[in-house]
This record gives structure tokens, sequence and C-alpha cells, in this order.
């Protein structure tokens, strides 16, 4: 028998069949691309908002998945015969049989100073046709907690710019404070001017619109735009046409884009508007995914998707960078029912509510905030001292005058006490109301109040608060500017500083009503 030919070498001997498989096995590294498994699946049914999916054994929970048309899903119910995926994309072109694969990613979200001024949806993609990001990284939308331990005490003030607030209702940065009330009683202005009021500040802001009317939110990014808030916002938007998926997602999104701040240090404001919204979309989701219906036909679980969320905002020590993420997220209420289910849930995971009355607000008193049904249980110990050395006697003082209004009205004659202490708190709720895209600061509010508090308002008739209250604070910021850099410094008021303070409000008090005797004379 012939030998097998060979070719001699420098390495030794190698047979032609050794050599042709090499050559072989060499070419189609080269030429062919490496092949990679993947779990493919098909749609089952398609429903508003959701898909049913089979095929795809190992997919995990919160997995994006992708479908042949390129639109995106997100993997939620994880059943032995098939998976229930949330719809993160329109519905159109997507029928039963269209094809699934598994993308191994968990659904984020991108993080980073590059989306500050930016409008993004619920999954970080741009819809300010301001092109793309270019984010550094990219982080989980649902992310754990932080632990108690890596947790500090509230001890610094979020300034929300509103006497009300500031002054009676104070917030805490890395508190959650809830601001409920009726449709169209100026919760989403509340939050507006909290945002508006961080411009000259280090607080970063994220406002997460959930199931808003697409003009609304067009609105607050316009104003954002014209008080120049958009350098140090970022808005997260999934309006109220796209799919619930989407609303669903949107604050645990918003959240991972505030925490990056947070965990660099930095102190954020993160308002959601509106839980109501994000409620019902997860009971449309939980409802078409064949979830067992609880209470008002929300899931089981609804509470928890609220109490996740909230846990994640909280000041971190010192060891963790000592960033806070402060929390403002906002409900409706139906008819003033603060124990309805929602509602009543939320009281229980925040730190306070802010509520806001549709009676104040029909009759013009503005922001409408009812004061007998708001509270913070942590602000107060963030509170500015020059604040607490006067909110005690002016939240006193209001609470008897609201006793005392209602009982006056069912009788004729008063004596002189109740007559000085009606007077008293008319002037202090007119004190109390101002205009939207107008927060002031500390030491104007501190100013204002403190002579509100020692009467000096008392002689005006109702229509010259304001024009009072104006000339305070010109004559505060102009003659006092020392006291003015104490209180925003967080010192005390000592004798002597009040004592200026006091000094200078009734001077301007005493102007206005030498112009106006002044006046009555000329005429």
């Amino acid at each position: 028998m012939d030998d097998e030919p060979v070719i001699y070498g420098d390495l030794g001997l190698v047979s032609l069949a050794e050599l042709a498989f090499d050559v072989v096995a060499q070419t189609r590294e080269v030429a062919e691309p490496t092949l990679e498994m993947r779990e493919m699946g098909r749609v089952t049914y398609v429903g508003e908002g959701i898909a049913r999916v089979s095929g795809l054994p190992t997919v995990q929970a919160e997995e994006l998945v992708r479908f042949e048309n390129g639109r995106l899903g997100m993997a939620l119910n994880l059943d032995a015969a098939e998976v229930g995926v949330v719809l993160l994309d329109e519905r159109e072109d997507l029928d039963a049989g269209s094809k699934v694969h598994r993308t191994g990613r968990i659904l984020d979200v991108p993080v980073g100073d590059s989306l500050l001024g930016r409008v993004v949806d619920a999954i970080g993609r741009p819809i300010d046709r301001r092109g793309a990001i270019r984010a550094d990284m990219h982080r989980p939308v649902e992310r754990e907690a932080p632990a108690i331990m890596d947790r500090a005490p509230v001890d610094t003030p979020m300034q929300t710019g509103l006497k009300v607030v500031d002054a009676l209702i104070p917030i805490g940065r890395g508190q959650r404070e809830l601001i409920l009330g009726d449709r169209q009683t100026g919760k989403t202005a509340v939050a507006l001017d909290t945002i508006l009021n961080q411009r000259e500040t280090d607080v970063y802001c994220v406002y997460c619109a959930i199931g808003q009317r697409n003009a609304a939110v067009a609105s607050v990014i316009s104003d954002l735009q014209e008080h120049d808030a958009m350098a140090y916002t970022t808005v997260v938007v999934a309006g109220g046409d796209e799919p619930p998926g989407l609303q669903f997602v949107a604050p645990y999104a918003a959240t991972t884009i505030a925490e990056f701040y947070m965990e660099a240090g930095r102190d954020v404001l993160i308002v959601y508007d509106d839980l109501t919204r994000h409620a019902r979309a997860y009971r449309e989701l939980s409802l078409l995914l064949r979830r067992p219906p609880g209470r008002e036909a929300y899931p089981g679980d609804i509470f928890y998707i609220h109490s996740r969320l909230l846990e994640r905002a909280t000041h971190l020590d010192d060891d963790h960078g000592g960033g806070s993420l402060t929390a403002l997220p906002v409900v409706e209420t139906e008819a003033q029912n603060l124990s309805a289910y929602i509602p009543t849930n939320l009281i229980s995971i925040t730190d306070g509510q802010i509520y806001l009355s549709p009676t104040l607000f029909q009759k013009g008193i503005l922001p409408a905030v009812d004061v007998g049904r708001s509270v913070s249980r942590v602000g107060g110990k963030a509170q500015m001292p020059a604040y607490r050395q006067m909110a005690g006697d002016l939240r006193l003082s209001y609470a008897q005058f609201e006793e005392l209004e209602d009982f006056a009205r069912f009788g004729t004659r008063l004596d002189e006490d109740t007559q000085r202490t009606l007077q008293h708190g008319r002037r202090v709720r007119e004190v109390l109301k101002q205009s939207q895209y107008d927060p002031m600061p500390v030491a104007e509010q501190v100013a204002v109040l403190f002579a509100t508090t020692n009467g000096l308002l008392d002689g005006l008739d109702i229509a010259q608060i304001p024009e009072a209250e104006s000339r305070i604070r010109l004559a505060v910021r102009d003659d006092v500017p020392e006291i003015c850099a104490q209180i925003e410094e967080g010192q005390s008021l000592d004798d002597a500083a009040r004592a200026a303070l006091l000094r200078v409000a009734r001077a301007a008090v005493q102007s206005i009503t030498m112009n106006h005797e002044a006046g009555d004379g000329d005429a």
C-alpha cells in the first residue's frame, strides 16, 4: 500500500489531510461570525399594554425583551406556562405569533450629568429633540433602598420658598412629604415653586410626570425654562397616552436618575406627579395579567410598589457620601376624602403631608394649604432656628383664628378679645398668601412673619397687607443685611437682632400709614 503523501516543513512531517483540516478551520474562524445561543419565544396574546409569551424558560423578572418589530417589553409575570410581558412601546405591528428574544438586560436607565436639562421618557430615551444622551453609565430602575445603618438623621432644611410651608410645615432634606388634595387645588404649583426655589442652592431636581396630559407637562417644562430652572432639573415623562407599562416604570426610573446624584454626595429633590395615576396604571396592568384583584380592584401589593419606591428617599451618612434625596409625592383625592385607599397608603408611608383644601382655593387663599390637616413629622428638627422662635406662636394664633371664625358665623355679639383674635388671624392668613413663581428668601420670610406675630400689621386694612409685606422685605434687605446673613446661616436671633428686625418692620409699616394719612389730607 502506498504511503500517504506528506509535506516537508520546518516543524516536521504533516499529512495533507491534517493540513487541509487546519486550513478549513482557520478559514471558518476568520470568515464566519461567532454563533450565539439565544432563547426565542412567541407571542400567544396581545392586550392593551401587555403581551403573553411562551418559550422563554429562563427569562428573569424585569428583564427587557425585544419583539421582532423592534418594540421593547419587560417581563413581569413569570408563570409556569408563559411569561407576562409589559409593553414599553405601542403595540402597533405586534400580533400573536410574533417572535420575542431575550436581551439579558434588566431594565435600566442612563444616569449622569448629561441628563441635566433634558426631558426623557421612562426608560431614558430623549423626547426633547436635542439629540442623543451621551451617558457614561446605566443603572437598573429597580434598586434596593439604602440600609437603615447607612442613613443619617434629617437635619438640614429643604426650603420651598413658601411661607406657610417653611414656617408651619417644614421639610428636611431626605424627608418624604406627601402633597395631596382634590383636582385643581394647586398641588403641582407647590411642587414647582419648590423646584424654582432651589435655583441659588446646590440641590438638583427631578420632576416625574405620570399619566399627565401632554399640554400640562409642556406647561410645566415651559415654566421651568422661563425661570431658568432646567439647568439643574431633569424631567421624566410618561404621558397619559403612553402605555401603562411606561407609566408604571417612570417613577422608579426617575428615582434611579436622582440616586446617582445622592450617592455622589449631592442633595436632590424629586417630585412624583402623581402617584394616583401610577397606582391606576399598575392596577390596569395587574388586571390584564390576571392577578387577583383586592380592594377597589387594586392588587394586594399596591402598598409595596409605593413603599419600595419612597423608601429610596433618605439622607445618607458621611461614610456613604452624605447626600440626600427628598421626595415630594403628589396624590389626588376625591371630594376631600383623605381616608381613601391610595391616599391612606401613602400617608402611612411618608413623613407628613401638605393638604390643599378646595374650599380655601375657591376663596382665593393661595397656596390653599390647610394648616390644621397638614403635618411634618421630621422637618421641625431641621427647621432653621429663626423659624422655630416664632413658628409656635404663629401656628397657635392661626389655629385659634380658624376655630373662632367658624364660631363667629353663628353669633353677632363678640367680646373685644375675640374680635382682636379674629382681626389678627385675618392678617396672618393674608400674610400666608403667596403668588406662584414668587418663592421668598429665608430672611425676608422670617422678617415678615416676625412682624405679623408681634401684631405690627394689626392696625392696617387687609388691602394694605401686600404693600406692607413688600416694604418690609425691601427694608430688611437694605437696612439690616447682617441680620439677613445671620438668619440664612442658621443662627438664632438674639434680643438685639429681634429688636432690630422689629424696628425696621415698624418703620416700614408706619410709612404706609403716613402715606395713607397724607393722601386723605390731600383729598
